[in-house]
């Protein structure tokens, strides 16, 4: 059993937090937002008294956060002071990569093993305890934080050294988002075409056009019964996620003169998405601004 620290106990951070208790470990939680305590106060987490208070005495901490100014922030701002050397630091928030490596410098510097791990699954796979998450750092660090990852999640891998995990999770999202807008105007061209939903699933999920969006997250009513879509398009994973992770994924391809022009176009259609007002939607709902709807 591990003592772990964790900041951030909303929609991902409350269910990955429980499910470490699940686990059998003694988790301690704190958020700004003081709802957000008692419903893990209710899953049996301890409440701590501020930020630093999760570091003291924990074997792990663990962060996920909106974005990188945050983790470098708390970081910084007490968190690593407050923890004794050789605590693993694991921050799950996805963020910029150079954020991210920024943070495994300070951890360092304190003494401090640390770990980038975004994740991947959305709420139902943090309520499920079935992520997968993507990490980044030295091999030293993974040996002593693949064991407290696992309460989290099904899929643990090493994509390599600090800031590879922010590396896998954005070339993900980008190849998600196109893949979701390729598959939503394939359904949009069916229905002028007067083919049925069943009929073209019933095809790509079994041909050439076969992907993730299409079997697992249709973004039309009735062939997954457990796709968004089937809820008004309630998240799930929500568009306004996706443009942050768009707008990552670009910031990436600059830094690293990558050419990305359909993760580019993605990224404008889910800016232009959000700024009709639907970021709150899951991010499959895009099918109704390319049917001409939203």
């Amino acid at each position: 059993m591990a003592r772990i620290g964790f900041i951030g106990l909303g929609n991902m951070g409350l269910p990955m937090a429980g499910n470490l208790v699940k686990a059998g470990h003694q988790v301690l939680g704190f958020d700004l937002v003081n709802s957000n305590v008692e419903k893990a106060v209710a899953r049996k987490v301890e409440k701590a008294h501020g930020a630093a208070d999760v570091a003291k005495d924990a074997d792990c901490v663990i962060t996920m956060l909106p974005a990188g100014k945050h983790v470098l922030d708390v970081w910084g701002g007490g968190l690593l002071a407050a923890a004794k050397p050789g605590t693993i630091f694991i921050d799950c928030s996805t963020i910029d990569v150079a954020s991210a490596r920024k943070a495994h410098d300070m951890a360092a510097k304190a003494g401090m093993l640390s770990l980038d791990a975004p994740v991947s699954g959305g709420v139902g796979g943090a309520e499920a305890a079935s992520l997968t998450l993507m990490v980044g750092g030295t091999k030293e660090a993974f040996a002593k934080g693949q064991p407290i990852l696992s309460g989290v999640g099904k899929k643990v891998v090493h994509c390599g050294d600090p800031g590879a995990g922010q590396s896998a999770k954005i070339c993900n999202n980008m190849m998600l988002a196109i893949t979701m807008i390729g598959t939503c105007e394939a359904f949009n061209l069916a229905e002028k075409l007067g083919l049925s939903h069943e009929a073209l699933f019933d095809v790509a999920s079994t041909s050439s056009g076969q992907s993730w969006a299409v079997t697992t997250y249709c973004p039309v009513p009735g062939p997954v019964p457990t796709s968004p879509a089937n809820n008004h398009y309630k998240p799930g994973f929500a568009a306004a996620l996706m443009q942050k992770d768009l707008g990552l994924s670009q910031e990436a391809a600059r830094s690293a003169g990558a050419s990305t022009p359909m993760g580019a176009a993605a990224s404008q259609l889910y800016n232009l998405f959000v700024s009709q007002g639907h970021g709150g939607d899951d991010f499959s709902g895009i099918i109704n601004m390319i049917r001409g709807k939203a």
